[in-house]
Formats: structure tokens, C-alpha cells, sequence
């Protein structure tokens, strides 16, 4: 199997600071051309979380769909601000679970398992204790996938290279470049990591003119084979 995974935190379709403009993340997300996109921060955070990505120009825009679960609520995208898009045809062969995670925030994961591949996408704390706690009970229900191919892929929410990172021990880490601020990026928030059943043969930012103005982090990619 090869595939062309993709994660980007839409900062709610707002750019840095406004207007809301979800075709802008969506045009992001076409030029990406994934198989697989796990998105973050999909809903808007206040009152009832009503979704900031319309559901309905998702499959006009990107030929995605949005994987089916239970949302944070009636009019949410997501879960905890996170959903995943697939191609039609891998939809109808994937199952996704929701995985809560401990933390000061109400934080979680989701983990999609299509074949042999389990791919968590993740959007971790914004303190360092919390981001440790969330990656030792991530890492530990992967090992329970030995022999799996796994990844983890998403806003780790974590610039410095290691530092906060140390559960990914048994994983190899990516870093496929600086993601933000969108404008002007410094900082590789966005992150990959993998077992050692998954080969990634290539990575990189989604670093698009429309890119710069469509959300305050640029996407990341990459592409896998499963041996």
C-alpha cells in the first residue's frame, strides 16, 4: 500500500486574524491532493462547537469526505476540534476510533486503522506536562500494535526538537520543516512519527501562497509505503 497522508490545523478557517474563509483552507487542502488529511481545530470552540469547515463543500473542493464518528456535538465537524478526510474508496474500507487523552485541556486523538496501517492523528496541549502525558498513553496503546505499521501525525504543539518529546522513544520522529507562524514560519509544530514497519519515502510543508493566508500553521505531508 502507498499513501499520501496529510495534516493541517485550519485554525477554524480564519487565517491569522479573520475573515472566516473555509474555501481557502479547502483549496489548501486540493493542492495536497492526500489520500488521508487529519485536520485540527475543524469547529469553532465556543456554544455548541458548530463546524468552522462546512461539511458540505468538502467533497465539491477536495473530492474527500469526512470519516463518520460521534462529534463533540449536533453541529460539530469534529471531535475535540480534529476529523479526518479520506478518498471515497478508502473510507469504505477504514474504522476510526476516538482515544481521550489525559491533560489540563480536554484533549483527544482519533485513530484510523485502514489494512495494516493505524494512523493517529493528534493535536496535543499546550503545556509540556500535558504533552508528555498525552504521548506516554498514545505510544503505549501503539505498542499494543507490535508488528503494525503505526503513525502519529498532527500538531505536537512542541518547537523544540526533543524536549517534551521523550515518549516517542520508540518511534522515529519527523520533523518535516517549520509550520508556524503560516506567514512567516520559525516554528515546526506540526510533526510525524513512525514505527519501523512504515517506510516514508518522502515529507514536506504545504508552503502555498494561499497556504501563508489561510490558517495561522502551514499543512505537512507525506508520503508511505507499508512493507
Amino acid at each position: 500500500m502507498k499513501l499520501r497522508v496529510a495534516s493541517y490545523n485550519l485554525h477554524k478557517c480564519r487565517g491569522m486574524t479573520g475573515p472566516h474563509a473555509p474555501e481557502r483552507n479547502l483549496q489548501v487542502i486540493a493542492e495536497l491532493n492526500p489520500d488521508i488529511i487529519a485536520l485540527q481545530e475543524v469547529d469553532f470552540r465556543l456554544g455548541a462547537r458548530p463546524e468552522a469547515l462546512p461539511r458540505a463543500m468538502i467533497a465539491e473542493m477536495t473530492g474527500l469526505e469526512p470519516m463518520q464518528m460521534r462529534t463533540t456535538g449536533e453541529t460539530s465537524l469534529g471531535w475535540h476540534g480534529q476529523a479526518v478526510l479520506m478518498k471515497p474508496e478508502l473510507a469504505e474500507q477504514a474504522v476510526m476510533r476516538r482515544l481521550p487523552l489525559p491533560g489540563i485541556e480536554p484533549r483527544g486523538a482519533l485513530a484510523l486503522r485502514i489494512g495494516g496501517l493505524t494512523l493517529i492523528g493528534v493535536h496535543l496541549g499546550l503545556a509540556r506536562s500535558s504533552r508528555r502525558q498525552q504521548l506516554a498513553r498514545l505510544v503505549a496503546k501503539a505498542s499494543r500494535l507490535a508488528g503494525d505499521a503505526v503513525m502519529l501525525m498532527g500538531d505536537f504543539n512542541e518547537w523544540r526538537g526533543t524536549r517534551g518529546l521523550e515518549s516517542l522513544d520508540p518511534l522515529h520522529l519527523l520533523t518535516p520543516g517549520p509550520t508556524y507562524p503560516a506567514p512567516m514560519p520559525r516554528l515546526p509544530l506540526d510533526r510525524i512519527a513512525v514505527s519501523a514497519a512504515l517506510r516514508v519515502t518522502a515529507t514536506g510543508v504545504g508552503d502555498s501562497a494561499t497556504a501563508r493566508q489561510a490558517s495561522d500553521h502551514l499543512p505537512i505531508w507525506a508520503e508511505i509505503e507499508l512493507s
